[in-house]
């Protein structure tokens, strides 16, 4: 059943509430850090992090940067920077994966970034690939669209393709969830069928699209027509999904990222993550139970 783990996201500046969601059946913690971060932090991190863990069977899934790697400017050579160190320090968080955004050429068309990327990552990639290690780019769209954006290309099937051809290697996946997707309209599953081997490692989040909305005032009213969820409460059918990954080998962690549902939110934020936790869990299949020879 372990195969594919449970868990959630906790900033790397907030691990001291991990031992209290251990104590709700939490597995996993993704431990991303955002727009940079410096060796010292990691090393302070790393170690506070196995002091945590230590005799509880949980285990750090991946650590993150999501700054702009190609980006111009002190942004970008943070972020540069701060994807090198994730490589030299993620072996003591006990993890073989980075995550994180695969930047953008700001406000930009997709294929206008696709040099830099190329640029960028190959490098990144093939350290990576010395190392043991893996890299994984979020789906997330950040605000941008094919024509402009500020931190990330990476947001659908279109970009991996021209992403993948640039860096072909078999170390460099992606970091998915559902709820970005949907927020595009498309529809997850046909995407995951197809890039599932692309997969390293998943968001628990999903959405919820008001198709009335749409039918009745379209996209450019102004008016919100699709919401971030807390898995559990969204369109997806978390048990297809996990599914799919399982036909495909994936063998990870889904991590459940918080903060974002408009309803399980504030006092209720742990409420809905571990009602999602619960969920997910029934989804990979519930409880072991030992076959009777």
């Amino acid at each position: 059943m372990h195969e594919i783990k449970i868990g959630t996201i906790v900033d790397g500046d907030k691990i001291e509430i991990i031992p209290e969601l251990i104590g709700h059946g939490f597995e996993t913690f993704a431990v991303p850090f955002w727009n940079e971060v410096s060796e010292e932090d990691l090393s302070k991190t790393a170690d506070r992090l196995k002091e945590i863990l230590s005799g509880t069977g949980c285990s750090v899934s991946c650590v993150s940067i999501y700054g702009n790697p190609l980006a111009e400017g002190a942004w970008g050579e943070a972020a540069r920077a701060s994807w090198y160190r994730l490589m030299d320090a993620a072996k003591l968080f006990g993890t073989d994966l980075i995550t994180g955004f695969a930047g953008r050429v700001v406000d930009r068309p997709v294929p206008e970034s696709i040099p830099k990327f190329k640029e960028i990552f190959t490098d990144i990639v093939l350290k990576a690939k010395e190392k043991g290690l893996r890299i994984a780019f979020e789906n997330c769209e950040m605000g941008g669209d094919w024509t402009r954006g500020d931190c990330n290309i990476a947001f659908c099937p279109k970009a991996w393709e021209m992403m993948f051809e640039a860096v072909p290697y078999e170390n460099m996946g992606l970091e998915w969830e559902p709820c970005h997707q949907m927020m595009q309209l498309m529809d997850p599953i046909p995407q995951l069928r197809k890039w599932a081997n692309r997969m390293f490692h998943i968001h628990g989040k999903d959405g919820t699209v008001g198709w009335d909305i749409i039918r009745e005032k379209g996209i450019l009213s102004g008016e919100a027509y699709a919401w971030n969820r807390t898995p559990g409460f969204g369109d997806s059918n978390w048990a297809d999904i996990i599914t799919i990954l399982r036909m495909s080998g994936f063998k990870g962690s889904i991590d459940i990222e918080g903060f974002h549902d408009p309803i399980y939110r504030g006092e209720l934020e742990y409420t809905g993550q571990v009602r999602a936790l619960n969920y997910l869990k029934q989804c990979r299949g519930g409880d072991f139970i030992k076959n009777h020879k």
